[in-house]
């Protein structure tokens, strides 16, 4: 394990819900639920820590979250505003060192090793964020500090809210043996689950693995969790990460079965994607994905990569329209959607866009990452 870099994470605590008892202070101490009305078909975006003590999560349906707390506050999500805030946020950060990597709007890796303030300390660092959070934008969020990002990260989670914890080398390998397995990113329920049936729930017990006992059973993955529960993750902080992709997504009120209103549904959520494409100024890309989730809950992606760049509004409402006819007509008939989306990726420079042929190759693949 090395101990060259200095890495800062930042995991701003509740943000959504913060901001919004920030602009409304009579919500302070109240269990805020940002997200959709459980009268509609919406889910939680965050949820302030108040709510979370009667079991609210992010991701869980709205109508769930008011069951188990009635009293909660719901109000919607209002992304400009924590958009602005986050920037905020960020000349913060920018006052130390320019090696920053967003990862959403309340979350980034800094590389302190070599800093404007010339700090050998990064944990003096991360404390003089976190005070400059505090006072000048009224929010208090949680720094983990560690000799890579895997480590800072996981160290970020480990005393939330308003917590600093610190991972130095010296230390990495007796707080990797007793990490619950469960914390690493990409331990989802089902390979948690698997490892816990090889008897895996603790760093050491994935330690004492061979790599080739990991990768026959996990695959590349297996790989990965051989390298990170031995601190070996060599990967940089990355300033000014490309955006891969883009999409849009609508859960319906009522579950709709193919024809005109889901194709009109398909129409609006493409003139959606289109706005949010001119917005943010992506260039055109060469990948729609349309994702469709029935109302059992089972989720599936179908994409079309072509060797020509989507451009205009037709195009790209042509295709999605030809992979939900597959998906509806030839795949699963006569089943219910309760949520429809649809992306563009595969992004190019759009000076490439006449260079490219007009030849399309059909990709179709099932998963649930949109």
């Amino acid at each position: 394990m090395s101990d060259e870099r200095k890495i800062i994470h930042i995991d701003m605590d509740a943000f959504y819900p913060s901001v919004e008892v920030l602009d409304q202070p009579e919500l302070r101490g109240l269990p805020v639920i940002v997200g959709g009305s459980p009268a509609s078909r919406g889910v939680v975006a965050s949820a302030s820590y108040e709510a979370r003590t009667f079991g609210v999560r992010s991701a869980m349906a709205s109508a769930l979250a008011h069951k188990l707390c009635p009293q909660g506050i719901f109000l919607p999500t209002r992304m400009s505003r924590y958009r602005e805030v986050s920037q905020q946020i960020h000349a913060i950060f920018a006052r130390y060192t320019d090696l920053i990597e967003p990862i959403s709007l309340d979350e980034a890796w800094l590389d302190v090793t070599q800093n404007f303030q010339a700090m050998p300390s990064a944990t003096w660092i991360a404390k003089h964020i976190k005070q400059e959070i505090r006072d000048e934008v009224h929010l208090t969020c949680s720094a983990g500090v560690s000799f890579n990002k895997f480590l800072a990260k996981i160290a970020s989670d480990e005393q939330k809210p308003d917590g600093l914890f610190v991972i130095p080398p010296e230390h990495a390998s007796e707080f990797l043996a007793t990490l619950a397995v469960r914390k690493i990113p990409g331990v989802g329920k089902v390979t948690q689950k698997k490892l816990a049936g090889f008897g895996i729930e603790y760093g050491y017990q994935l330690f004492a693995q061979t790599e080739a006992f990991l990768v026959e059973h996990f695959g590349k993955y297996g790989a990965y969790l051989y390298q990170i529960i031995r601190g070996n993750d060599p990967r940089p902080v990355m300033p000014d990460r490309e955006r891969k992709s883009v999409s849009v997504e609508n859960t319906f009120a009522v579950d709709l079965l193919y024809g005109k209103e889901l194709l009109e549904e398909l129409r609006e959520l493409t003139d959606d994607l289109l706005r949010r494409i001119e917005k943010h100024r992506f260039p055109p890309g060469k990948t729609v994905t349309l994702k469709v989730k029935f109302y059992d809950f089972q989720q599936i992606t179908r994409s079309i990569t072509s060797l020509r760049a989507y451009q205009t509004h037709a195009a790209i409402f042509s295709e999605a329209c030809e992979r939900l006819r597959i998906v509806c007509d030839e795949e699963f008939p006569h089943k219910r959607i309760r949520l429809l989306g649809i992306g563009l990726s595969n992004f190019i420079e759009s000076e490439q866009v006449r260079d490219f042929a007009q030849s399309v190759q059909l990709e179709l693949f099932s998963g649930e990452e949109f």
